[in-house]
């Protein structure tokens, strides 16, 4: 074969799914090389769940009943899955402020001019967030068994439901962080990224089971929160953790709370995914 036919030959294009996995890992290391150049981002997000899981323990455990009894331990081992949940959840400000600040600085232009995979600066990002949500969780459950959180404290569970429980915070984390993304791209600034990250997140988590039993709220409020998608999370975590407090009611999210989460959480990722995609190819700076 001659030199000139050689050269002329049109390289097969790369297989579309490697490409796309292949393009995401690559900004996801770029996107966790850069926080670990900006340590204070990682310590900051650290230092605020930590902050909610003491002022929550000590100002309102012993003031809460929780299964009939008022005694903070029990309140501390209900609190701790609502305090997981709130945590993986509120990673939702810290991704869209990142690529709301990626698009302000004109860097989603500039990745939209290469070849690449059109949803892999989202999903690399999404990766990232994953990654530091992942550290987060570890350091909390570590400062939870601190302040006395322990698994099995109201029955048997192993390590395998543990670990089943964490996987499905993670899940519910990744989930939201899609949400972040679209809302990342909707703004104009990292700041309105970051307020319109957070300010939906107060009902969506305060209107649930993950502060305190559902039973005592109003009944449409109840049902509100039973079928809130941040609740199935919570009680699926209860039940695999084996803590207090786990909900008695008939709704289905909280008999069947794993599969309720698991559910709900790749609905929102199916959904969200496809708006930021979809937003990603149209958005400017």
């Amino acid at each position: 074969m001659s030199a000139s036919t050689e050269a002329a030959r049109v390289a097969a294009p790369a297989n579309a799914l490697s490409q796309s996995v292949r393009d995401s890992l690559v900004l996801a290391q770029r996107n966790l090389i850069r926080m670990s150049r900006i340590p204070e981002m990682v310590i900051f997000g650290l230092i605020q769940p930590i902050m909610f899981v003491v002022l929550f323990s000590y100002v309102f455990g012993g003031s809460m009943q929780i299964g009939g009894s008022s005694s903070a331990t029990a309140y501390k081992n209900f609190l701790m899955a609502g305090i997981f949940a709130q945590t993986v959840t509120f990673a939702t400000a810290s991704s869209g402020a990142g690529i709301a600040d990626d698009m302000h600085k004109g860097l989603i232009d500039r990745f939209r001019s290469l070849p690449m995979a059109r949803g892999a600066v989202l999903t690399g990002r999404t990766l990232a967030d994953l990654v530091q949500t992942a550290l987060t969780l570890l350091v909390l459950a570590v400062v939870a068994l601190l302040v006395g959180w322990r698994v099995g404290s109201d029955g048997n569970t192993n390590a395998g439901r543990v670990l089943g429980a964490f996987g499905l915070l993670l899940l519910l984390g990744y989930a939201f962080t899609w949400i972040g993304a679209l809302i990342g791209l909707s703004v104009r600034t990292p700041e309105a990224a970051t307020s319109g990250g957070l300010i939906w997140l107060f009902p969506v988590t305060f209107i649930s089971n993950a502060f305190v039993d559902t039973s005592h709220m109003t009944p449409w409020l109840r049902h509100v929160a039973e079928w809130n998608p941040f609740s199935a999370t919570v009680q699926a975590c209860r039940v695999l953790f084996a803590n207090p407090g786990q909900s008695t009611s008939d709704a289905w999210p909280m008999v069947h709370p794993v599969w309720a989460s698991l559910i709900y959480s790749v609905l929102i990722i199916l959904i969200f995914r496809t708006l930021s995609v979809r937003k990603y190819r149209s958005a400017t700076a």
